[in-house]
């Protein structure tokens, strides 16, 4: 049986302050998670304490320790159709004013925590059965990101579960789905060639976006950040969204109505007038 190494008050504190001034993810009420799933990384590595650790993440400058740190204490969960009615909105509402008011055909959607690409994906999707196989000259081109090399790496391969693809339309499975082997398949290239997938950390102070979005899907990701982080990211969302833009946030969080500039539209989503 491998001996627990304890982690002390300090070393708590250290790794806890790391992930927020770097990620903004708030673990300050979360030790036992912290100890929890750092312990294997330490034994297989022939760490002796946390403070070890911590001290090589510091001192690697390629950033490969604090990847594994960040991989080991988050987790990116998320599944296909969740939160369906912001996919209906989009269909519905979002989707067909765009495309009868923008002139230059460019349509910017950003995806800010993709983790392994169902939610980019399920765009991709609804935007190829509304366009069919003449776009008009549309630009649809799906910006995603996320902090996770691992997770990017696995949306862009785009290969998932069988099972975990059961939730979706049979259509979709025959028009946009291969099969890999017996229990994996592939979304088609059409859709994966939609999809710039790209690292990026929304810690960012400022963002090096040079046009402003349509929508941006930011869902189920500020549940990790304290108040004021949050408040400031969604100040720079609404900055680098267009007049009459969306933002789509996950229905477990919310706005405060007199912190953001946003209108709320309907529950976890917002528009800029």
């Amino acid at each position: 049986m491998i001996n627990e190494i304890k982690i002390t008050d300090n070393e708590f504190w250290k790794l806890a302050n790391l992930m927020k001034e770097t990620y903004g993810i708030n673990l300050s009420q979360k030790r036992n998670l912290i100890s929890g799933r750092l312990q294997n990384h330490l034994h297989m590595s022939n760490y002796n304490s946390f403070s070890e650790f911590y001290d090589d993440i510091i001192a690697d400058k390629s950033g490969e320790s604090l990847t594994i740190l960040l991989n080991k204490l988050t987790t990116n969960h998320t599944y296909f159709m969740r939160e369906m009615e912001h996919f209906e909105f989009f269909k519905k509402t979002v989707l067909p004013g765009i495309v009868e008011t923008e002139k230059t055909k460019d349509m910017r959607i950003w995806s800010a925590g993709c983790s392994s690409g169902e939610e980019p994906y399920m765009i991709a999707m609804i935007l190829a059965d509304h366009f069919g196989a003449n776009k008009g000259g549309w630009d649809t081109t799906i910006l995603a990101t996320d902090i996770s090399d691992r997770v990017l790496s696995m949306a862009a391969d785009g290969v998932f579960m069988s099972e975990s693809l059961t939730t979706l339309p049979d259509t979709w499975r025959r028009k946009y789905f291969t099969r890999v082997d017996s229990e994996h398949e592939q979304i088609s290239a059409a859709i994966r060639k939609e999809i710039i997938f790209k690292k990026f950390n929304l810690m960012t102070r400022s963002f090096p976006f040079r046009k402003k979005f349509h929508i941006i899907w930011c869902r189920n990701v500020m549940i990790y950040f304290d108040a004021q982080t949050k408040r400031e990211l969604v100040d720079r969302f609404y900055n680098h969204t267009l007049p009459g833009g969306y933002l789509f946030i996950g229905h477990s969080e919310s706005l405060a109505r007199n912190e953001t500039k946003y209108a709320y539209v309907e529950p976890a989503i917002y528009r800029k007038d």
